[in-house]
């Protein structure tokens, strides 16, 4: 069998097939065979002090040039095919941002001036921006101001990027619809399942839970109204759009809930919108944040039901009584923004006073007679009747007119003792019979004087020596 390391094989050729062929050459011994033959055809002029196959150390030289050409390269700053990478992560060769996809959330430029019928942006590092005027609703800012705006898109033609208020919607059509895109939609009519909307003249579709934060019975109440939303899906190819204002007002409640918190203190007043009612009280939504109204904190008056004094979407005031900051809540007070009728209970109900009321509630302990509108009085089961009383809805019942005698006020603990019993005529309270006593007139001063006895005409007393 011949020494395959010494074979030489022309290249251009193959080996013939036969029963005397050779048997196939592995790759380390084609690899020597063929470093020999280049070897050959260059001449010893070229001699290659590297020990090892020549086309091996080829191949090192190569990689190592190879890792020394791109040191430095860094491959996040060149565009590559789509699919490869997701499009959000893409940016244009020159590193700016290309759209809303290229960096998300807002940017703070200064205004630079107005060129058209647009307002130009400084955004730093050189880079200009513009805004289309339409979008400024009021007063145009002036030069140096500071702007939050968003990225919309990069031209690559013109080197500008163009932006886009904070919340402002885009100018929509099927090349910049995707996903968190802000457009503004016209309800056209209801559907199945929420309501169709016209995006500048794309039609699409908002589901009924995606229309406000509290939960929307009848979408026709939306009917030909113009809305802010979010885009959620865009496809181009079937014509699908789906959008949704819940996520935008949830977006905007989100940023505006860490401003509130931070100006929050006990014993504010704060203007709020009923969010939703429950059985024990209300949820006020005050500058994106929640707080609990109590059913017992709502008025003076004894309220029955919530929905009797406010219900969703009332705008209402409300006081802060605490805040507790780790658990994130807080408790709302509305009673404590109203005259509390407590204040004059003293002055309108002294002691002794016959005053009439309705019985309200019935306890084992006695009767609560309503004074007046938030001050009510307990009638003792001992002041019902002279005589004793096994129940008390056999004297008085709910809603029966009364008339009692106020027996003691106390304001401060919010409590007035009051008595069936009529005052005997003859029964004058100790306290009042020390007031109400005046001391006798004073006797006339006399003006003669006190004399001993009768004198001559007392037949008692004889003159002397007679």
């Amino acid at each position: 069998m011949p020494d395959e390391s010494n074979a030489s094989i022309t290249p251009g050729t193959a080996p013939k097939a036969g029963p005397d062929a050779p048997a196939p050459l592995s790759r380390e011994s084609r690899n020597a065979a063929i470093d020999q033959a280049m070897e050959q055809a260059m001449g010893a002029a070229k001699p290659h002090a590297a020990e090892g196959p020549l086309k091996r150390q080829w191949d090192d030289e190569l990689e190592a040039e190879l890792e020394a050409a791109l040191t430095g390269f860094d491959p996040h700053t060149f565009d590559v095919a789509p699919g490869r990478r997701p499009r959000e992560q893409r940016l244009p060769a020159d590193g700016r941002d290309r759209g809303q996809e290229g960096r998300q959330g807002p940017r703070k430029g200064k205004v630079i001036g107005v060129r058209g019928k647009s307002l130009f942006i400084d955004l730093g590092g050189k880079s200009e921006g513009v805004v289309p005027l339409d979008q400024f609703e009021g007063e145009i800012p002036a030069a140096g101001a500071e702007l939050e705006v968003v990225v919309d898109h990069f031209d690559r033609s013109e080197g500008i990027v163009h932006l886009r208020l904070k919340g402002a919607a885009v100018e929509a059509d099927w090349s910049n619809l995707r996903e968190g895109v802000i457009v503004e939609a016209r309800v056209t009519k209801t559907v199945k399942g929420g309501v169709e909307v016209d995006v500048d003249g794309i039609r699409g579709f908002m589901p009924i839970s995606q229309i406000d934060l509290n939960r929307v019975e009848d979408g026709s109440d939306y009917v030909n109204q113009k809305l802010k939303a979010i885009v959620t899906e865009a496809n181009p190819r079937e014509k699908n759009l789906v959008i949704s204002r819940k996520a935008l007002l949830e977006q905007e409640r989100a940023e505006l809930r860490v401003k509130t918190w931070a100006t929050l203190e006990e014993g504010q007043t704060r203007e709020g919108v009923v969010r939703s009612v429950k059985p024990f009280g209300a949820f006020v939504d005050v500058g994106g944040v929640d707080g609990l109204l109590p059913i017992g904190e709502m008025s003076w008056i004894r309220v029955a039901k919530v929905e009797d004094l406010i219900r969703p979407g009332d705008k209402v005031q409300v006081k802060i009584l605490r805040i507790d900051r780790e658990a994130q809540k807080l408790t709302f007070g509305l009673k404590q923004l109203q005259k509390n009728p407590w204040d004059d209970a003293e002055r309108n109900y002294p002691r002794g006073t016959m005053v009439k009321g309705k019985v309200s509630k019935l306890m084992e302990f006695g009767a609560f007679v309503e004074l007046e509108p938030g001050v009510d009085g307990l009638i003792h089961v001992s002041e019902l009747s002279p005589t004793r009383v096994r129940r008390i809805a056999d004297v008085v019942q709910p809603g029966q007119e009364v008339e009692v005698r106020v027996l003691k006020v106390d304001a401060d603990d919010r409590r007035i003792s009051l008595s069936l019993l009529p005052l005997a005529k003859d029964q004058v309270p100790e306290e009042d019979e020390e007031e109400d006593a005046t001391p006798p007139p004073p006797k006339p001063e006399r003006k003669v004087p006190l004399k001993g006895g009768l004198g001559d005409r007392d037949p008692l007393f004889p003159k002397l020596g007679s």
